[in-house]
């Protein structure tokens, strides 16, 4: 059984990617904000995290962003995980307002993540977020402790964390397999 040290992502600056025009998807290049970077500085010095082998990323840059702040601090090798990234809103990356982007995931909550019957939605399903998460958390499952730097819905599936501040560590155990229900 491993134990996963779950950070979530410093704050990010979605004014950065705003001012490019970029929305929906284009949201995911946003940068930390100053107050993001010293939040993962802050976490950076927590002791325990000394004692991880190495961590692992979700591919977007706010938590890209946060572990190349705990790799340099912690001198930690880090590895990239494709599918370690944050439930998906909109899979048709349409998207054009904060506003739409609310409304889903209010429909996604309402249907506790499962689309209604006879009905596709464009949003992830919580079967299909948690069965990624889980493939990325089982190759780790034999390492003794492992910094995932990931997102709030990701750190939901692995230790059914409700609600991480920015840069906030939750540790959880984690075994092969294990299922953690989401609602």
């Amino acid at each position: 059984m491993a134990l996963f040290y779950l950070v979530r992502h410093g704050e990010p600056d979605y004014d950065a990617v705003a001012r490019l025009g970029f929305y929906g998807f284009g949201l995911n290049f946003a940068p930390l904000s100053e107050a993001g970077i010293r939040q993962a500085k802050q976490t950076a010095a927590d002791p325990r995290l000394l004692e991880a082998e190495l961590i692992v990323s979700s591919p977007y840059t706010r938590a890209l962003q946060t572990a190349a702040i705990l790799a340099d601090a912690l001198h930690k090798e880090i590895v990239v995980e494709p599918e370690l990234h944050e439930w998906i809103n909109d899979k048709t990356n349409t998207l054009s307002s904060d506003e739409e982007a609310a409304r889903l995931f209010r429909e996604f909550k309402e249907n506790k993540g499962v689309y209604p019957d006879g009905e596709e939605k464009c949003w992830e399903t919580v079967a299909s977020l948690q069965a990624r998460v889980r493939r990325v958390a089982d190759k780790y499952a034999t390492y003794n402790k492992v910094i995932f730097v990931a997102h709030g819905m990701v750190c939901k599936v692995l230790a059914r964390a409700e609600r991480m501040s920015y840069a906030e560590i939750i540790p959880c155990q984690y075994e092969s397999g294990q299922e953690v229900p989401f609602f």
